[in-house]
């Protein structure tokens, strides 16, 4: 079988089941594992963001959807000539990857991962193991994620729950949607502002203020730890973390099982080993109120 992941997450999936070999072409953004970048690039982003800060990106994007413009590039003559039975794609968001509507006029077969829970990302697994005759291997891989899900929430049992808001985007800041909000309330936290199984949304950093969370959880879509930490960003309560969103929140992959555990770590340190993922923090410890007071709010 020849397969084309236009999907980063889905590229992950064909990984975890060991299916790495079926793999023929990939899409720009397809990065993991290593191994997945010698692949031909059969999709690329029109919109070049490596240089641009979070409200330029947000204002491109927000102009390329209203314009009905596709923010990718499908490369038709490189397609057609890998010949695939097979294209792994989405329609989730337009922002994340090629949907399957560009594809349906290429006259090629597609399967859309669009899963927004944790239940749906383990669901997908079997999924995409079933397209490629691989049942079993979906089954095993599903159960895997539910007992390292299942693990974390042992060892968190019975814990406080701080607040924790968690910033899919910072300028503007974006609520989080899909399965972040459940990643955080399964590592024992609360999630404010958090919608599960439903879209991110725009908020302001007042609204966010106003909840007074404990933990702000730097996890902009798309960007590594690094990226995120160097963003601008106002005057916030509370302890604040960058994270590696790209690998480890954004993509609904077996890896996010490594993000929960990171999660329970961060709230839980005592009762959770730090599990070594990428994060920089922008202030480890919470901001008393007297000083809290003093700051203007921005």
């Amino acid at each position: 079988m020849r397969v084309v992941s236009l999907l980063p997450s889905a590229t992950e999936i064909v990984a975890e089941l060991g299916l790495v070999t079926v793999l023929v072409g990939r899409s720009e953004e397809c990065d993991w594992p290593p191994e997945v970048r010698a692949l031909p690039v059969v999709s690329k982003a029109l919109l070049d963001t490596s240089a641009l800060e979070g409200r330029a990106i947000d204002d491109a994007v927000r102009a390329a959807v209203a314009d009905g413009r596709s923010l990718y590039a499908v490369d038709e003559k490189l397609l057609d000539a890998l010949a695939p039975d097979l294209v792994l794609t989405q329609d989730l968001c337009a922002v994340c990857a090629v949907s399957s509507g560009e594809l349906c006029e290429l006259g090629v077969q597609t399967l859309s991962l669009d899963p927004r829970s944790l239940g749906e990302v383990t669901a997908s697994c079997v999924v995409v193991a079933t397209a490629l005759g691989a049942r079993g291997r979906g089954e095993a891989l599903a159960a895997r994620m539910h007992r390292e899900l299942d693990e974390v929430r042992a060892a968190v049992r019975g814990l406080p729950r701080p607040r924790v808001f968690v910033a899919e985007w910072l300028d503007p800041p974006y609520a989080p949607g899909h399965w972040l909000p459940e990643m955080v309330e399964t590592a024992r936290g609360e999630c404010v502002l958090g919608r599960t199984a439903e879209h991110s949304y725009a908020t302001t950093w007042d609204e966010v203020r106003a909840l007074d969370p404990e933990f702000v959880v730097l996890a902009p879509c798309g960007y590594d730890a690094g990226r995120a930490a160097n963003e601008p960003l106002p005057e916030l309560p509370g302890r604040i973390v960058a994270v590696d969103a790209n690998a480890y929140y954004s993509r609904p992959a077996p890896r996010l099982t490594l993000g929960v555990r990171q999660l329970a770590h961060l709230f839980h340190p005592d009762a959770v080993p730090d599990p070594g993922l990428p994060q920089r923090w922008i202030r480890s410890h919470p901001m008393s109120r007297s000083v809290r007071s003093a700051h203007t709010v921005s």
